[in-house]
């Protein structure tokens, strides 16, 4: 193995440029390359830089190992942290993935996020926000928050309600799977290319960037390099389920959305109204609220509510004791308090909503 090999197992995170690209490598295939607060400084520092700097022309991000792009971010750092109660940590951690967010949604140049494999949580916010999303067979795509206690977050505020009919909802509150078709259909990945061919990808779109001098040269160059491989993936299950999505998740409350599945009746509906009663009802009540709301609300807006909301459910006992069940333990039960929507407090999920003490967070 040569020095340099040596150099890129030893690091979470491995830049490079050439050829007129960018690439960053997610590099912690073992814990399915979640983030961590070293990873995001470093993707942070870099895009600044490469916005700024001519031999860049394209950036590419991509996950190591055969199983994930990114997983989500590092829970149970976040975990520890809420348990101490280290409001720095928490602070730092969402406020600076939250610019990076922004960072990547106002990027200059083409982003190019190849989301092979396990892409959830923190990984969904270093993808979805990018000029082009590439899924391939292995995408798994889903914000499972609900199940921990924890709000869809990096962005979910804004690109959910904004994905077709109401399958934003849908997937907020029960974190449901995406693959590839699906990806697709919903606009959360704009080209479909099979696991084997991305290696001929960057090398087209080494050779395309070569030449590229202006940004509309450079955007359209990606466009041209994945429409050239892009592949058909199949029928999209959601859109086969659209209509019974939208009759159901329409509903004006979480309770109506029960009862619309239950009136709904069928495999998926009752396998979606099981899922849904597995889901920390604190949880469920702060996304359909987010849903609402980010629907009427600009990006930065909907990043500072997040910011909110982070502060205030990291360190809550609904986050702890899903982790505790979902990552530490790995019971699979977590004791949900409140265990109802009954006994969820109106009052108490406006609170988490409101202005924090101390301010918004400045996305600058």
């Amino acid at each position: 193995m040569s020095q340099q090999q040596d150099l890129e197992q030893d690091q979470e995170i491995v830049v490079s440029v050439a050829d007129g690209v960018g690439r960053i490598l997610l590099n912690r295939p073992k814990a399915l390359n979640a983030l961590t607060l070293d990873k995001i400084r470093v993707m942070d520092q870099t895009l600044r830089a490469w916005a700024e700097d001519d031999a860049v022309h394209c950036v590419v991000i991509e996950g190591a190992g055969d199983k994930a792009f990114c997983a989500g971010g590092d829970i149970r750092k976040l975990y520890d942290a809420g348990n101490a109660g280290d409001k720095a940590f928490l602070s730092a951690f969402f406020g600076e993935e939250y610019r990076l967010n922004r960072l990547i949604k106002m990027f200059p140049k083409p982003y190019v996020a190849l989301m092979d494999g396990i892409t959830m949580g923190g990984g969904v916010g270093v993808s979805v926000h990018g000029s082009h999303r590439v899924c391939s067979e292995r995408t798994v795509f889903a914000m499972p928050e609900t199940g921990i206690g924890m709000l869809p977050d990096v962005g979910g505020t804004y690109f959910l309600p904004r994905l077709p009919g109401a399958t934003g909802m849908y997937l907020a509150l029960t974190g449901a799977r995406m693959r590839a078709a699906d990806c697709l259909y919903t606009g959360v990945a704009t080209h479909f290319v099979p696991h084997e061919r991305h290696k001929e990808v960057l090398a087209a779109l080494c050779e395309a960037e070569r030449n590229a001098t202006t940004h509309e040269d450079m955007q359209t160059a990606v466009t041209c390099v994945l429409d050239m491989f892009y592949e058909e993936p199949g029928a999209a299950p959601l859109a086969v389920q659209r209509d019974a999505v939208k009759r159901c998740f329409s509903g004006g409350s979480v309770e109506e959305i029960l009862k619309n599945l239950q009136d709904e009746g069928g495999e998926w509906a009752e396998n979606t109204l099981a899922t849904l009663h597995t889901k920390s009802p604190t949880a469920l009540r702060v996304a359909f609220r987010q849903m609402q709301v980010g629907a009427q609300l600009d990006f930065d807006r909907c990043m500072q509510i997040e910011y909110r909301l982070s502060q205030r459910l990291a360190g809550s006992p609904d986050f702890l004791e899903g982790v505790r069940a979902v990552i530490i333990d790995k019971d699979n039960a977590p004791q949900w308090n409140p265990s109802t929507l009954a006994d969820v407090d109106p009052a108490g999920v406006d609170a988490l909503f409101a202005p924090l003490p101390d301010g918004d967070l400045n996305l600058e």
